[in-house]
């Protein structure tokens, strides 16, 4: 039988549950979270150019260190056994070459036209985009054209380092590997056009690019259908002089191209009626190679070679340089011959990137929605707080206003006791100077510092002091109901202070029959610190905004244990104080509720109760608060199909409750990130001033809350400061309980230390 008693919270067991307060498992489960969300959102930012955005283009600079041959060449430039060597098109060849995609919509529109032509292209991809959209590049290499790489991010690179650089290529060909199975060894560099436009700072990209095994490919004609000239324009431009061929620059991305789709067919037919023929650009080396007698593996044919070195000093040096298009062997189509197949590994590497992207490409936007909803649900709070609360103060307040007959018999008042040596003579004190009839019945819950002994030196009238073994707050509350003598009990914490006219303004709604308990107005008596004045105004702008709130939707979640008073019929008839909660007073409401009873809050009865005073105490507060709340609103779940009357809880209030007081803050976290996401990597301006127009609001609606409950402003100068590091703490703690709560995890009754700070306070003051 011993064995099977239940264990209460002894201070031994206190203290190890002090130290378990934030177990080691669920913190790492969290920030793996919050890492992995990081982590997605810059992804998603990289892929959208947001994150390492550099949108700087170089022009008009000197070509001092190319060499002319490079400078006056042809398109394709190579540097294969070290030297730079260019090469031309062949006469009556068009290479046409399409870059920035792939595109959704415009790529394949470009292939269907392509395919009606019998024609191929070269498409130079942009790596973010390939990530985005592989199911486009492998149409692209399985119906025959030819693929190249035109950087990860469409960054100008003569401004980037050489790791940069690297990166840039290297992240595009994982994406190649993982959309198509292959890499390739074409390059095309973002906003080039000909040779002759390279300049000193671009021509070390190209040795650098040409030593890992790239051919870099220009254009000879530019359509400059990214300017929408016309379809006319876009087809003068594009066609070649007097027979010679080209490679020609096209977009099947990076805008509207229904010009380019319109000029496209008219282009090809127009060009061959000349008797022109279209190939890639290894169809092209292919053709010239064999007209020219040379290798067609990467030397120069037909075209010039250049006297030049690769950059790292030695023509024999770069070619043994090893290179990422140098890997894996050739694909057997000669007009694919750039390709090369990727290895295993590679592969996986590049599927691992696709779907990451892909988690990244729907969670991100899905997130933003759901933020943009769970926003929009703050701000409706905010109005409906706004509206409802200046409606419950013009109706408690307007003269001639009563709840019935005065209530003048005596209560009961229950005070809970465990260890409260340094506040228990402050609460009776201000209890008897109550200037209503009361009975003070104190129940000490196995104190083991002498606060029944402090509470009966007093000598104070009217005051039983009660001894129990150590059973825990909810057991102290029920004996007390059973050992109170008068029909209205007023229940409150041994912390807490009461003004002398607290209890007479706190039971005069019971002069409506149909009300079962009265919620009061709980204010911080230790607000000169950082931490209690946070509390302060959150006491005052949610906890009693709130009240006004629900009072009038008759659905109060919560009776604070600081200060409430009950009929105790109907705290009996409801069971008591239960245990099955850490949250025994909104257990107790919404059992109210449901048997029927209404619940008001009266804001002119104020109690002063002593807040947390340091971080790791407002932790473990809230966190048993929280998750308290979660195991009450869990128990009285089957209230959303209750009827009439008592299902009133279920039908509004529980909703608003999981909305407003679950929902919302879990995902309230988020829209920080976000908003410190957008000011570093979008628009700090923009984001800056949302973020001040939100603060706008609550300090609005702060302010309010402070006229309507006649305290002080000066307190909103900490609000601020409240919006970025309490509110954060707030959430993290209802993070925690909800984690702790899907998990099945336990938490015990987690007791305060106390400092007595909290003295009878003057009437009136704040």
């Amino acid at each position: 039988m011993a064995a099977s008693r239940r264990r209460h919270a002894t201070p031994g067991r206190i203290g190890r549950v002090g130290r378990q307060a934030v177990p080691r498992p669920r913190v790492i489960m969290a920030l793996v979270l919050l890492l992995g969300l990081v982590c997605t959102m810059l992804l998603d930012g990289y892929l959208r150019a947001e994150v390492g955005d550099d949108q700087r283009v170089r022009s008009g600079a000197s070509a001092d260190t190319v060499p002319d041959d490079v400078l006056e060449g042809g398109p394709i430039l190579s540097f294969a056994g070290g030297n730079a060597r260019t090469q031309s098109v062949p006469d009556k060849t068009i290479v046409l070459t399409f870059d920035d995609g792939p595109d959704p919509e415009w790529s394949g529109k470009v292939m269907d036209i392509l395919d009606e032509n019998d024609v191929p292209g070269t498409f130079f991809l942009v790596g973010s985009m390939i990530s985005r959209y592989p199911d486009v590049v492998r149409r692209m290499v399985d119906e025959g054209n030819e693929v190249g790489v035109h950087t990860f991010t469409h960054v100008d690179l003569s401004y980037q380092s050489e790791a940069r650089v690297k990166r840039e290529i290297a992240q595009t060909q994982l994406a190649l590997a993982g959309a198509a199975g292959i890499t390739t060894t074409l390059f095309r560099a973002p906003y080039s056009s000909r040779t002759d436009a390279i300049d000193d700072y671009s021509w070390p990209v190209y040795e650098r690019l040409g030593a890992m095994g790239y051919t870099s490919v220009f254009i000879d004609t530019d359509s400059e259908d990214w300017q929408q000239p016309g379809v006319s324009k876009i087809v003068e431009w594009a066609t070649p002089k007097d027979g010679a061929g080209a490679s020609v620059l096209f977009h099947d991305a990076g805008g509207d191209r229904s010009e380019t789709l319109a000029a496209l067919p008219k282009y090809i037919k127009k060009m061959k009626a000349k008797g022109y023929t279209f190939t890639t650009v290894s169809g092209a080396q292919q053709q010239a190679g064999a007209a020219d007698g040379s290798r067609t593996d990467g030397t120069a044919a037909g075209g010039t070679a250049a006297g030049g070195t690769a950059a790292n000093g030695t023509a024999a040096d770069a070619a043994a340089q090893p290179g990422p298009a140098q890997a894996g062997a050739p694909q057997g189509d000669a007009e694919q011959a750039a390709h090369r197949r990727a290895d295993t590994a590679s592969v996986w590497e590049g599927r691992a990137l696709l779907a990451a992207v892909a988690v990244a490409e729907w969670s991100v936007p899905g997130l933003a929605a759901a933020l943009a909803v769970v926003g929009v649900a703050v701000l409706v709070r905010f109005g409906m707080m706004l509206l409802l609360a200046r409606r419950h103060h013009r109706r408690r307040n307007r003269r001639g206003f009563t709840w019935g007959p005065e209530m003048t018999g005596p209560v009961s008042v229950i005070v809970p006791a465990y260890n409260e040596k340094e506040c228990i003579a402050a609460t009776l004190n201000s209890l008897a100077a109550s200037t209503h009839p009361i009975e003070i019945v104190v129940v000490d819950d196995g104190s083991t510092d002498g606060t029944a002994e402090i509470a009966e030196s007093l000598g104070l009238p009217h005051v039983r002091v009660i001894r129990q073994e150590n059973a825990g707050k909810s057991a102290a509350l029920n004996n007390g109901v059973r050992q109170a003598r008068h029909d209205i009990v007023v229940m409150m914490d041994g912390d807490t202070v009461f003004e002398p006219d607290t209890v007479h303004r706190l039971v005069q709604p019971f002069a409506d029959p149909g009300i079962g308990a009265v919620a009061g107005n709980a204010k911080v008596g230790n607000r000169s610190t950082m931490i209690g004045a946070w509390q302060h105004i959150e006491y005052v702008m949610g906890f009693n905004l709130d009240r006004r709130m629900y009072d009038l939707l008759r659905c109060m979640p919560t009776i604070p244990g600081a200060i409430g008073a009950f009929r105790r019929r109907a705290v009996l008839e409801v069971g008591g104080m239960s245990e099955d909660t850490l949250a025994e007073d909104t257990d107790i409401t919404i059992a109210l509720h449901r048997a029927g009873w209404r619940v008001v809050y009266a804001e002119h009865a104020r109690a002063w109760t002593e807040a947390p005073a340091s971080l790791g105490q407002l932790w473990r507060q809230r966190y048993r608060w929280s998750y308290g709340t979660m195991q009450a609103l869990w128990k009285h779940r089957r209230s959303v199909t209750d009827r009439g009357p008592s299902g009133r809880f279920g039908r509004v209030g529980m909703p608003l409750v999981v909305l407003f007081q679950i929902v919302t803050p879990v995902f309230a976290p988020l829209i920080d990130v976000f908003t410190v996401y957008a000011m570093v990597f979008v628009d700090f301006r923009a984001s800056l001033l949302a973020w001040l127009a939100v603060l706008g609001v609550q300090l609005f609606c702060a302010a309010y809350a402070f006229r309507l409950d006649g305290e002080k402003y000066r307190y909103l100068l900490m609000l601020p400061l409240q919006q970025v590091a309490y509110r954060q703490l707030m959430y993290l703690v209802l993070i925690h309980s909800c984690v702790t709560a899907a998990t099945g995890g336990r938490l015990r009754w987690q007791k305060l230390k106390r400092t007595g700070e909290v003295g009878a306070p003057h009437v009136g003051a704040s």
